[in-house]
């Protein structure tokens, strides 16, 4: 069995990126454009969840799940 890909909601930015280092690029392509920059995610990424940072950014939480599923994630609360 495949190793299953969850991504919990309630984690930080920082924690789901070290956990899953393919997240930068796709949260890079999905608006999250500071991520990339020197220092943001072990700094801000620790704080910030996936709910609140795409709040900020003016993001669809809604279809940032679904790309994320798309992918083959599974996303829980």
């Amino acid at each position: 069995m495949p190793d299953q890909k969850i991504i919990k909601l309630s984690r930080s930015v920082y924690e789901l990126c070290t956990e899953f280092p393919e997240m930068v690029e796709f949260m890079k392509n999905a608006g999250f454009t500071d991520i990339v920059k020197p220092g943001m995610l072990a700094t801000a990424g620790r704080l910030m969840t996936l709910p609140k940072g795409a709040k900020m950014k003016g993001i669809s939480l809604e279809t940032f799940i679904a790309d994320l599923q798309a992918l083959g994630f599974e996303v829980i609360p």
